[in-house]
């Protein structure tokens, strides 16, 4: 259950979380296949790794090219009893943050001259997703995906 303390549990041996430092274009594929390597190594199926993997790419390629930089955070979210329930991404930056959040979150909406799916793309493969951004100060975004289905929470 989202919120649930027992989700907050040292991980279970063989269970290692991951910060992986982003500086460019390189760093982006190298943490979307260690995400994807993650997932299936937790159980996810194939399709649930690939999103993990697709959402780690967006999110990480915003931060080198928007940013300058960041760290991407990859942690199991494991249960009281061991058993693997999640995998969460944290991307952090301390770049120029993002002026206007509802607009970033639009499809479409670029200011790098891109398509435009990078935030709102990573928000619909994963099953829960928030972005907190302060101009001037970086960008912090959570996004979790779960082994099994659970409700979607996007704040």
């Amino acid at each position: 259950m989202p919120g649930d303390p027992s989700l907050h549990a040292p991980p279970h041996p063989g269970h290692c979380s991951l910060a992986i430092p982003i500086t460019g274009e390189r760093d982006v594929m190298h943490a979307a296949r260690k995400a994807r390597q993650m997932a299936e190594h937790l159980g996810f199926s194939r399709a649930q790794a690939y999103h993990v993997a697709t959402a780690t790419s967006e999110l990480t390629s915003n931060m080198a090219v928007h940013a300058g930089g960041g760290t991407l955070h990859l942690r199991p979210l494991i249960d009281t009893d061991g058993t693997v329930t999640g995998l969460e991404l944290k991307a952090e930056d301390q770049g120029p943050g993002i002026a206007d959040l509802e607009l970033a979150m639009t499809d479409g909406y670029s200011t790098a001259r891109r398509l435009g799916c990078g935030l709102p793309g990573a928000s619909r493969l994963m099953d829960e997703f928030s972005i907190r951004s302060t101009p001037g100060q970086g960008t912090r975004i959570k996004a979790i995906k779960w082994r099994h289905s659970r409700p979607a929470d996007r704040s």
